[in-house]
């Protein structure tokens, strides 16, 4: 019996845009991510990337990969080189690219994920923390220099201050190169720390979609959907339902600081 995975799905991504991707498990996040750079084909409709018809014969799936970089669920597990700068420069080196190309996007890759090059160059990426693998995971793609870069699930498993520091490295690598990032996660926290716009995703279909902000504020929508809203916005309508005259549109710890620190110091301050 055939299944159809996803289904009338319509989303255009803008370059430098950042968004997220959330839904239940089984909802079709990673099958539509895997189109996004022909690791799938569509089987109806067409995927566009620059312009280029993934699903046409003639198009060059292996200059698409390098446009749209793929980071899987535990990417540490993709690591095999018996250095780190073996492991990160393996997709120049495919590409054809000169020793001294190869070096220049190695260093560029790992400073882009916070590592040291000199520091960690020689290194065996087996003898690193997790969190340290991971990075040294992502950084084999950046080294492709693509255009947009697709994290799926990149937290997952991590301690909380782990998954700190790769969001962080995710926030400054975007501030400095500009890239695209599509960022898929089970985490509404992660979510709205990190993403501009948010897809839902349901039964392969795309249910909701809209800015970070306005989609948790759907909260009955998201339960009805099996998700839920940033443990910090649930925090604010249970202070809201208690009497205190906070505002619910809060999705970040900041943001939920700085309103009950306004609402210490009482009207008319600053």
């Amino acid at each position: 019996m055939a299944i159809t995975a996803l289904e009338d799905i319509n989303l255009e991504i803008a370059d430098e845009e950042c968004i997220g991707i959330i839904g239940r498990t089984g909802s079709g996040k990673s099958t539509l991510i895997q189109h996004f750079n022909a690791l799938l084909i569509a089987t109806k409709g067409r995927v566009l990337v620059d312009g280029l018809d993934l699903s046409h014969k003639k198009t060059d799936r292996r200059k698409i990969r390098q446009k749209v970089g793929l980071v899987f669920q535990y990417p540490e597990y993709q690591l095999f080189e018996e250095t780190i700068e073996a492991d990160v420069g393996f997709a120049p080196k495919k590409m054809g690219l000169s020793d001294e190309e190869i070096t220049e996007r190695v260093k560029e890759a790992l400073q882009m994920v916070g590592l040291d090059y000199e520091s960690f160059r020689h290194r065996s990426p087996f003898e690193l923390s997790g969190g340290q693998m991971r990075r040294v995971a992502i950084a084999g793609v950046l080294a492709m220099r693509p255009k947009m870069l697709v994290l799926d699930e990149p937290t997952s498993g991590m301690d909380p201050q782990g998954r700190a520091d790769i969001l962080n490295q995710i926030k400054m690598m975007r501030d400095q190169t500009g890239i695209t990032v599509v960022f898929v996660s089970h985490s509404m926290d992660e979510i709205a720390q990190l993403v501009e716009r948010v897809i839902v995703m349901d039964q392969g279909k795309i249910v909701l979609e809209g800015s970070v902000r306005d989609i948790f504020m759907e909260a009955g929508k998201l339960k009805e959907l099996g998700l839920g809203v940033p443990q910090i916005t649930t925090l604010m309508h249970r202070l809201r339902e208690l009497g205190m005259d906070v505002p619910t549109r809060i999705i970040t710890i900041d943001e939920a600081k700085d309103a009950i620190l306004s609402l210490k110091r009482g009207p008319g301050h600053a």
